[in-house]
């Protein structure tokens, strides 16, 4: 039985905090400016994440090996439902908190793409990295919606009238639905090797990539005037509370076992870093995103190991 251990999950952990830490350290020192964040930021997201993403579904999916393909982005749409329901309840219990839009808007929205990638990337083999980044890509699309809309609504709906739709058609979400379209029509098998081979090696420069722009968007936000109780209830109910539920649900539902470790993985992971984005471009108080974002973040080191071991012992023995 397929099994980790705590040694595993916190070293794959610490590779993901080592890579973000170099480009925070690059940030702090001033090698990498504002400007060159931003270009980096849109390489990722326009080319070399859209790289990686039909590199892999071309490469690896097809609707007769992936026939409930579907599941994923409900199950994407379900987790945020019940984050934000989880975060709505928190927020009754404590009433003195003053940040309750960014406090529903953290809970509700985690790191759903670069860090599941990267901890899958470390901890699994080739071929098991294969089927997991598949299944991760088909739980963005559900994903991406939902942030566009609920996302932006939650922190935004006192200020805006009305949705900015071009937001919700971006570089990743037009890769994955032009993938399903040609595996669909069976065109993925005409594409030359010479087209796929480099478009795996751009591709395979993403990961890398985004952890430097994560680390390095961590060391623009300024951490002073900390709150720390609505800080500490934050970590606690996006690290603590929220991936022991999702531990509670594969587990009583008996999932399969790779669907139930993508929900657990994706309940773990911190706070969504476009939730900054989000706030910079409608003109909200970002103080405490920021630091919601950081300490989630540097939590969460600790807190993803704990969970992936539990889930893996637990469903073993189950």
């Amino acid at each position: 039985m397929f099994n980790l251990s705590f040694q595993s999950t916190f070293l794959a952990a610490f590779q993901i905090l080592l890579m973000g830490g170099c480009g925070y350290f690059l940030t702090r020192r001033k090698i990498i400016h504002e400007d060159g964040l931003a270009l980096l930021s849109g390489l990722v997201i326009h080319f070399f994440l859209p790289c990686f993403i039909l590199s892999q579904f071309l490469g690896n999916f097809s609707f007769q090996l992936y026939k409930n393909w579907w599941i994923f982005p409900l199950l994407s749409f379900a987790m945020t439902l019940c984050a934000f329901m989880l975060a709505k309840a928190v927020c009754l219990l404590h009433k003195e908190g003053t940040h309750r839009k960014e406090f529903l808007s953290l809970v509700s929205f985690q790191n759903s793409g670069y860090i599941p990638l990267m901890l899958v990337a470390t901890l699994f083999s080739i071929e098991q990295a294969r089927i997991l980044n598949v299944y991760i890509f088909l739980f963005l699309i559900g994903f991406d919606l939902v942030l566009w809309f609920l996302g932006v609504w939650i922190l935004t709906r006192h200020r805006i009238e009305k949705f900015e739709l071009k937001n919700m058609v971006s570089s990743p979400v037009v890769a994955i639905a032009a993938s399903l379209l040609l595996i669909f029509l069976g065109l993925q098998k005409f594409i030359p090797t010479e087209v796929m081979k480099p478009l795996k090696m751009f591709g395979d420069c993403t990961l890398p990539l985004a952890m430097l722009i994560v680390g390095g968007n961590l060391a623009r936000f300024k951490i002073t005037d900390v709150h720390i109780p609505e800080i500490f209830l934050l970590v606690m109910t996006k690290l603590i509370l929220l991936p022991l539920l999702a531990l509670g649900v594969v587990l009583v539902f008996r999932m399969d076992f790779w669907v139930g470790f993508l929900i657990v993985l994706e309940a773990a992971v911190p706070s969504a870093v476009s939730l900054s984005v989000i706030a910079r471009h409608y003109k909200i108080e970002e103080a405490f995103i920021n630091q919601g974002l950081f300490f989630t973040h540097l939590f969460s080191v600790a807190t993803i190991p704990v969970f992936l071991m539990m889930y893996s012992n637990l469903r073993g023995s189950f």
